[in-house]
């Protein structure tokens, strides 16, 4: 669902080595799931060892997880070398791993702010640099998880989705020069999905109403199985790209237009305003934690962080 290259052939992944960063929870720990049925053997790579350790008893026994920060090189090294010494080599890297802060940019904490670049974008880059190596030797495939926040820039969400705009250039570029490597790059943009990231980021009071708030197909949640049967297909094509849903792609192309859509939508209904003012008051209430990353995975990579 939501993939390009329709009629590209399915490329097997029985046997295949497929590293997943951001495994312990959310589309991570599903995708490996549905990989690990189709044969593959799977590299768990995150934080939280036990959430990992779970997962990889469902995938198997051809399954092995490694704790490691992916904004952290000597980790990521580590986590790497350990994956090729089991498996022999990678020939799927799907770089999946990703927290979001909610706030504006004039009040949110700074370390919220930068850790989210930190992770979603940098995280990404050394994910993929680290890994590189091996994807060439095995002409494999490299997934990179972008968002649709990477085409509507939403007020409250500026630190991710600047990560991911980020990380759709980047793959765009990387594609490009690994192409005569026998290489093949995709970029996914899921919409808001139910995984613990979005429900969790739901739940905060000033931004979970400014999101409820947000009209038609933009603001809808959708089921995580529709986004990992989306990235299960997108694997096993070696797409370009992989839109969770397909109207994602279809709004790609309106992207100019976007911007000021979203920033005349806040200023007529005066929500950005009242949110701006909530956030103040639940910082002056909360201190730090009125932005800190949402979820599980934000509090393990802030706990990480410091």
């Amino acid at each position: 669902m939501g993939a390009t290259n329709l009629f590209a052939r399915n490329h097997d992944v029985d046997g295949k080595v497929v590293l997943i960063t951001g495994a312990a929870r959310g589309l991570g720990a599903g995708l490996a799931k549905r990989l690990a049925v189709r044969g593959a053997k799977l590299a768990l790579v995150g934080l939280e060892p036990d959430e990992l350790a779970k997962v990889a008893i469902e995938c198997g026994p051809d399954a092995m997880h490694v704790e490691a920060d992916v904004s952290d090189w000597d980790e990521l090294k580590a986590a790497t070398d350990a994956v090729v010494e089991r498996f022999g080599g990678i020939d799927v890297v799907v770089a999946n791993a990703g927290i979001a802060a909610t706030g504006f940019v004039r009040s949110i904490d700074p370390r919220a702010f930068e850790r989210t670049i930190e992770v979603d974008l940098l995280g990404v880059w050394r994910t993929v640099r680290t890994t590189l190596p091996h994807v060439i030797e095995r002409k494999g495939y490299v997934l990179v998880i972008s968002s649709l926040a990477a085409v509507t820039h939403a007020p409250g969400m500026a630190a991710y989705a600047a990560s991911k705009a980020g990380v759709e250039a980047f793959s765009n570029s990387l594609r490009a020069e690994v192409r005569h490597l026998g290489v093949k790059v995709g970029v996914a943009h899921p919409t808001w999905i139910g995984t613990d990231l979005v429900t969790s980021a739901d739940q905060h009071p000033v931004f979970g109403p400014l999101r409820a708030a947000m009209p038609g197909p933009i603001g809808k949640t959708y089921p995580p199985e529709v986004a990992i049967e989306a990235l299960e297909k997108g694997v096993l094509r070696r797409d370009r790209t992989v839109h969770v849903p397909g109207w994602v792609g279809a709004l790609k192309v309106f992207r100019t237009l976007l911007p000021p859509v979203v920033e005349l939508g806040g200023a007529i209904a005066g929500r950005v305003r009242k949110a701006d003012s909530a956030a103040l008051e639940d910082i002056a209430k909360r201190g730090a934690e009125s932005s800190r990353p949402v979820g599980p995975g934000g509090a393990a990579s802030m706990e990480r962080r410091h």
